[in-house]
């Protein structure tokens, strides 16, 4: 996902920008197999001040389909603070926006206070930094795939979605805590030394039946915000839109 972004930004003629990311969101109705062709299709999707939405339509020859909405947060190069988006930038991708607006709040409950205490380790390498200097996204991903790995029961059609708090610096000690409210599961993964400074937040879970599911196919009872799948006739695909985000 993260190449085929970066890939349609630099052949946009933004391969400069400096970009992380707060939010990913999956839609998983059918896990691509083992050699399976694989089309991506991916635009822009929203707006806010200083982040874009983009959207990515993954469609396999065998069947395999995921839906990806991910909120990339725009960055001065030089500050690394957050940016406004440059007209330019607009210009180009604004017409497949079509005036969305979407918000860069959290829509997942903060750890619980027993977060840390409660919390298994989680081992960081130098492989899981990138050049920021903190745990890449993708890492966070594979704290999701091991809980899934632990609940057989637990397949597409799923939703699974990640947000990104305060970054996990080398010489941070890592822990995932876990919890299972009904057909899903959340998470957090935490970095700090004696106490949680930093981390990703995931929840993953069922549809629970029909395509307008919250959180794991449900609402979510902690933070009240949903994520609404829907059938989107101006562009062929699924679209993802944030309980309170526009």
């Amino acid at each position: 996902l993260q190449d085929v972004s970066d890939d349609d930004a630099r052949a946009a003629g933004f391969g400069e920008y400096t970009w992380v990311v707060r939010r990913t969101a999956l839609a998983v109705h059918s896990f691509p197999a083992y050699l399976e062709p694989l089309t991506l299709r991916t635009w822009c999707a929203g707006f806010g001040a200083a982040w874009a939405e983009r959207r990515i339509s993954v469609v396999g020859g065998a069947g395999g389909h995921v839906e990806a909405a991910t909120l990339w947060v725009h960055l001065d190069g030089r500050s690394l603070r957050p940016a406004r988006m440059p007209e330019a930038f607009l210009d180009v991708f604004g017409p497949s926006a079509a005036g969305r607006r979407v918000g860069s709040k959290a829509q997942l409950a903060p750890a619980p206070s027993d977060a840390w205490s409660s919390g298994v380790p989680w081992p960081l390498r130098f492989v899981d930094f990138d050049v920021l200097e903190h745990v890449n996204n993708a890492v966070y991903w594979a704290a999701i795939e091991q809980e899934l790995a632990q609940r057989r029961a637990l397949r597409a059609p799923l939703t699974a979605v990640i947000e990104h708090g305060a970054p996990i610096e080398p010489g941070h000690q890592g822990r995932w805590c876990g919890v299972a409210p009904g057909d899903g599961f959340d998470g957090w993964v935490g970095g700090g030394a004696g106490g949680a400074v930093g981390g990703g937040r995931g929840s993953a879970g069922g549809w629970g039946g029909g395509p307008r599911g919250g959180w794991a196919g449900r609402r979510n009872r902690r933070v009240g915000d949903r994520l609404l799948f829907q059938s989107d006739a101006a562009d062929g695909g699924a679209r993802v839109d944030y309980g309170g985000g526009r």
